[in-house]
């Protein structure tokens, strides 16, 4: 595999609870050097990165009521709003997972509409343009046929992909993405995340159907393909 066919492929995440304006900085370096998808990291960072990775190929991407998806609609779409009018290119909204395993699919839908409608609004108002929206279904803590209607709910609400889970004491699984991609239409596209930390993991992942992955190792990632490629 060549880098290039690699890199926009990768989400480089940095989502430890610890996390500096230093640490973004250093990593916003790391993405601009290695052309990845987006730098994804909190909120409250997103002005940072809009910043650091203003003209280059690298998209500004947000967690949203990460990790928990257990805040109110209204707060979360406001926190969705803000990131949008922060810079952010992209999102990962955590779906509210446990009000899945309660069986109100409906409560779930709703919520994500009104998130996606803010998003969609503020992005339009100020001329932004399309912001991608992941929505993170914590695939792991679901059966097989609440990630199916998880899936679901996120093609219903016009989000563009589907995520795996937080990584928050989850990991994504070959099975999981297999099981997402094949209940997703063409249009919606899979992102693994949660636990990806090697060069043969994101590999597995993305033949299992993901079309982005997301791994705060994706600096070690390229070097491991660098090296097998003779690179490095």
């Amino acid at each position: 595999m060549r880098a290039e066919d690699l890199t926009k492929t990768l989400d480089h995440t940095l989502l430890a609870p610890d996390v500096t304006a230093e640490d973004v900085e250093r990593a916003c370096d790391q993405a601009r050097e290695h052309h990845f998808a987006a730098l994804c990291s909190h909120p409250r960072f997103v002005p940072l990165m809009a910043d650091l990775l203003r003209g280059c190929d690298v998209k500004t991407c947000a967690v949203i009521d990460f990790p928990g998806g257990a805040s109110s609609t209204a707060d979360r779409a406001q926190e969705a709003d803000i990131a949008v009018a922060e810079g952010a290119d992209e999102l990962d909204v955590v779906m509210d997972y446990r009000t899945m395993l309660t069986g109100d699919f409906r409560a779930v839908r709703d919520d994500l509409v009104r998130v996606m409608r803010a998003v969609r609004g503020r992005a339009a108002n100020n001329a932004r343009g399309d912001v991608l929206v992941k929505i993170i279904i914590e695939a792991p803590l679901l059966n097989d046929k609440v990630k199916r209607l998880a899936c679901k709910i996120v093609d219903d609400v016009g989000a563009d992909f589907a995520k795996t889970c937080t990584g928050v004491g989850t990991q994504a699984t070959v099975h999981d993405v297999e099981l997402m991609r094949d209940a997703l239409p063409e249009r919606v596209g899979v992102k693994a995340s949660g636990g990806v930390r090697t060069l043969e993991a994101v590999q597995a992942m993305i033949g299992a159907g993901a079309s982005r992955v997301g791994t705060s190792s994706a600096v070690e990632v390229m070097a491991e393909l660098a090296a097998l490629n003779g690179d490095g």
